[in-house]
This record gives structure tokens, sequence and C-alpha cells, in this order.
């Protein structure tokens, strides 16, 4: 049994699938925010994705929840379908073997077939914001007995696409429900906006660093226009599992389309994929059928995938929080990572710039023979023989 006291207080079910599950001792964030949570306060919680964010409410809510009640008692809004998807999967083991009842309601799904799951009573719903608030309005989801509001990835849900769903969803429940928001970034606007939907809030922030005993931290010095052709030989020549990280959505694409014609393996995960193309592409690279995944800041955002050996800054980052947040993904629960910048002449400055704040070693390298070398160990091998840079 984990020395946690606050564990031992729990339910037995949850004691022992966190016991199954391998885990010892809470991560920071758990620490903090899950005596809180259970004193029943309202919370938001900054905390990177990969630092045990979703469990920090999860557990809590759980275990504050009465099983007797067939009512909906816990409400968690997700940004996105693979996000929703993820949670539920969460749900599912951690209520394994009891009675508690769960079910996920996306956009975009047969809402017949949506309405028909709700005959099943769940106890906890997880949902994007728009398909929650139109079973609100058909009447189809009751929120009187709606304990917890949990909104994950805050930082989205109160950007204007979703912050009327947000509130509308909030206001639904009764006034001394508890509200929850969690994000890997919290900005002074979420904060403001979140304050004014929970009574008497406490913030919690939880700092990410990068493990620097684990991970290693390199990088390639070419022409913008070649970028593309160095991402293809690092596929060639290393990684097992793979993500890249791209400034926009239209070089995802154009990434996707070369990298395929080169006979590179990607998946790609962008908003305007269609949702079963990206749950498609999600699923196979989590299953390692697909070594490469594209994605942009905000498509990656909240999604915990396991065991990436490689992060790939195709585009490098424009701060040390981005830096940090990307490469977090990496090098994780003592395994080996390695963080992969592409950079143009003028992103050269910003790497050193970057290694000095963040107190990490950039080490250069370039390819020979097929194989990743130090750049400087290249250079005398080539001084020889100057044609065989190229692969």
């Amino acid at each position: 049994m984990s020395k946690w006291s606050q564990l031992e207080e729990m339910k037995p079910f949850i004691q022992k699938i966190w016991q199954e599950s391998g885990f010892e001792t809470p991560t920071n964030i758990q620490e903090k925010a899950i005596p809180a949570i259970l004193e029943g306060k309202d919370v938001i919680c900054e905390s990177p994705t990969g630092t045990g964010k979703t469990l920090a409410y999860l557990l809590p809510a759980i275990q504050k929840l009465d099983e007797t009640k067939n009512g909906i008692q816990i409400v968690i809004l997700a940004p996105s379908r693979e996000l929703v998807m993820q949670i539920l999967d969460e749900v599912k083991k951690w209520t394994k073997g009891t009675n508690i009842v769960s079910s996920a309601f996306i956009g975009g799904a047969n809402i017949k077939k949506q309405v028909e799951k709700l005959k099943d009573k769940p106890q906890i719903v997880i949902g994007t914001t728009g398909r929650i608030v139109e079973l609100i309005k058909l009447k189809k989801m009751k929120m009187h007995e709606v304990s917890t509001v949990i909104v994950d990835e805050a930082d989205q849900l109160v950007s204007n696409e979703h912050l009327s769903n947000v509130q509308s969803i909030i206001k639904s429940t009764l006034r001394d429900r508890q509200t929850l928001f969690f994000s890997a970034t919290i900005s002074e606007q979420t904060e403001k906006v979140a304050k004014s939907l929970m009574s008497d809030a406490e913030l919690i922030r939880v700092q990410q660093t990068l493990d620097q005993e684990n991970t290693s931290h390199i990088y390639f010095l070419c022409e913008q226009r070649d970028k593309i052709d160095v991402l293809r030989k690092i596929m060639v020549t290393e990684p097992e599992k793979a993500i890249a990280f791209i400034k926009s959505l239209e070089k995802v694409e154009e990434l996707e389309a070369k990298l395929t014609y080169n006979h590179i393996g990607v998946a790609v995960l962008a908003g305007e994929a269609k949702k079963l193309e990206r749950q498609q592409s999600l699923k196979n690279f989590r299953e390692g059928k697909i070594p490469l995944l594209l994605t942009t800041d905000v498509a990656a955002r909240g999604l915990d995938i396991q065991d990436v050996t490689y992060v790939i800054h195709f585009d490098f980052p424009k701060t040390t929080s981005q830096y940090v947040h990307r490469s977090g993904r990496t090098g994780r629960m003592g395994k080996k990572g390695v963080v992969i910048s592409i950079v143009n002449a003028r992103e050269e400055s910003f790497v050193k710039k970057m290694g000095h704040d963040l107190g990490i070693t950039f080490t250069k390298k370039d390819f020979y023979k097929g194989e990743i070398v130090d750049a400087r160990e290249e250079k005398k091998v080539i001084s020889k023989k100057t044609k065989a840079k190229k692969k």
C-alpha cells in the first residue's frame, strides 16, 4: 500500500486500482489539489499535460460520488472528442467493479443514440460543451442533482467559441455545486472568468520542469526549405514513437503529403481533420502502428500519450514555457527521451538563449552515413570525404 495518507481514506476500490496501477506516491498536482477538492472547495488548477491532472480531479470526485443515486452527479467538460474519450477511459478504469455508470456525449455523434445512453442513468457524464448544452435544452439531460462540474483544458473552454456554453452548463446546476477548473496553462483571463463562475476559488499552480537525467536535447541546423528532408532523415534513422510540433494546420497538411510520398508512416492530429480520421490516427499512433504524429500545440492540448521516445520541434517554440510543455511529453516515468529541434540560422540563436534560460545543454547534430553524429565529429570526418555529407 502507498504511504500516501490521503489514499488510505478513500474507497477500497480506488485504493485497489491505485495499487494495481503501480503508483507509489501522488504527483505534485494530486498532492495539492485532492485535499482541497475533498474539502469541497472550488479550485482552479494549473499543471502541465502528463503530470497526473486528470486523476487530481477524478479521484476526489469519484470518492464523493453517492453510488446509491442514479442521477448525473459529475459533469466533466473537455474541448475535443479525443480528450473526452481519453477521460472516459480513465473514468471506466477507476470505477471498474462498481455500479457507477459513465457515458460520453460528443458533437457530431448521432444525438438519438446519445439520448438512449441517458436512459442508463449515468452518474458521470463527460462531453463537449455544444452537445451537453443541446441535451440540456432538449430536456434530456437533467442537471438538478449535479454536485461537481469539472472544466478540463479550461484555457480553451473559456475562449469565445466555448465560453457561453460553459457558463450555460454551470448555471443550469444548483448553486451549491462544486466547480473545478483545470488546465495546462491558466491565463489571467481564464482565472478571471473561472472566478466569476465559482465561490471563493483556491488557485493551485504546479510548474513543470524538464527531467535532465532522462532527457537529452539536440538540434539540427539547416535551411528553412530543407526542414522536411531533415525530419524525413530523422524518422529513417531513429525514432520509434515521435511527436512533431508544427505551428500551423496548413504546414501539417504539407508535411503529411510530403512524408507520405517518401514512405514515412504519419498520423495527423489537427482540428480540420474529420473526427473519425483523427480518432483512427491517434489510435494507430498510441498502438505503435505509426511512428510519427504531426500536430499543433492546440490540437495536442490535454492528450496524454504514453512512451513517446522523441519530441521534435519542427517549428521552434517561441517561449520557454512552450518548449517545456512540448518537451515534457518524453523522458517520463524514468524512461529515456530525446528532444530534437530542427532550426534555421535565425532560430539557432533562440536555441542558445533557450538553453541559457532553462539551464539545459543543446548538442548540435548532423547526419553521416545514415547515422546521427555530433556535428563537430562529422566535420572532422567529412574534411577528408566531403561528398559523404549527403545521405
